[in-house]
């Protein structure tokens, strides 16, 4: 991987390590704290919830933006309102295909998501791959699936639930990396746009998405101190969360964040194992682990050697984007992992 001009290639790497660090501890911080929510304390409204974590987002980016460390950006209305439908499709639809389908199937259509990004990539940016990036790619995926995947049965709803989860997920971090390339948008401008978006119809689409889910009504839970608290935790995690899910795609491409990301699998598996106990710790979900684990090491070893991933053909400057501010530069081949 090459140095920004002016720097330095470790510097570029220490960035880079902090930001996976970043959404690892993020992801799987707000897992642990949501599972007590729902598990513990049945708050099982895992549509509103999300609409939550936007508006603290949205919040956030205000309060940043009233003080000057957020500077104004242009994101083009289409554009945030068809990035806004891709992310809430998949907000459903995930809650959907985890309520409808087997812990194992939910487990296989997620693997999936990584092969759906990969053709978009091929599609789309002209991203082609050498054949040690695929096998390391293939790796992964199978060591997530030894360690995860256990009964896995198939429904018709919850097959196209998966479909709709997956494709949409999909197309919202493929999008993410589109929209900040094209615009020069950071992380934090990217929010800015999108979370009080997300959050205006989560809030008011959610309660209805999850009484058709739940058959229970948000309102009329019976709130607590510690439910309270739990909740307001896991919106302060979750500005961490969407914040560095922007950062990782932006400095990366999303199949690596797919890819990269089922580390977050193993580590949540592996706290798993360590705070509640060692039950369902066998030799091979220890061998599906370690595996998972050799995958990533070397797919970030493949896609960052020459030609490993990179993207061969892309489009001249077009009037609309000069119009619109986005510099020749911005469009130059991107070789990041």
């Amino acid at each position: 991987m090459g140095a920004a001009p002016g720097g330095k290639p470790e510097n570029k790497a220490v960035r880079d390590a902090a930001a996976w660090v970043f959404n690892i501890v993020t992801s799987v911080s707000i897992i642990m704290v949501n599972k007590a929510l729902m598990a513990t304390h049945g708050f099982g409204f895992v549509t509103t919830l999300p609409g939550i974590h936007f508006a603290t987002t949205a919040l956030v980016t205000l309060i940043l933006k009233s003080l000057g460390y957020i500077e104004p950006s242009y994101l083009p209305l289409p554009e945030l309102m068809k990035y806004v439908t891709f992310a809430n499709i998949s907000v459903v639809g995930m809650n959907a295909s985890l309520m409808w389908n087997s812990i194992g199937f939910y487990q296989v259509s997620k693997l999936s998501m990584v092969l759906v990004l990969c053709m978009l990539e091929v599609l789309f940016d002209s991203v082609r791959y050498s054949k040690g990036t695929k096998l390391s790619i293939m790796v992964v995926l199978v060591g997530v699936a030894i360690c995860t995947v256990t009964d896995v049965t198939v429904n018709t709803k919850g097959l196209i639930a998966a479909a709709v989860a997956v494709c949409s997920t999909a197309f919202q971090q493929h999008y993410i990396h589109h929209l900040q390339k094209k615009y020069s948008l950071s992380a934090f401008h990217l929010l800015s746009h999108t979370a009080p978006a997300q959050a205006a119809s989560l809030l008011l689409l959610g309660p209805f998405v999850d009484l058709w889910l739940t058959n229970n009504r948000v309102d009329t839970y019976h709130y607590n101190n510690m439910v309270m608290f739990f909740i307001a935790l896991s919106c302060v995690i979750a500005v961490g969360t969407n914040l560095s899910q922007f950062i990782c795609i932006g400095r990366f491409t999303a199949v690596s964040f797919q890819v990269l990301g089922h580390m977050k699998t193993i580590l949540v598996l592996t706290m798993g194992f360590v705070l509640f106990g060692r039950e369902g710790l066998n030799v091979h979900v220890a061998f599906g682990m370690i595996l998972a684990v050799v995958g990533m090491v070397w797919y970030n070893h493949a896609s960052s050697r020459p030609g490993g991933k990179e993207r061969r053909d892309y489009q001249e400057p077009v009037k609309e984007d000069i119009e619109q501010g986005v510099q020749p530069s911005q469009l130059e081949p991107d070789e990041k992992n």
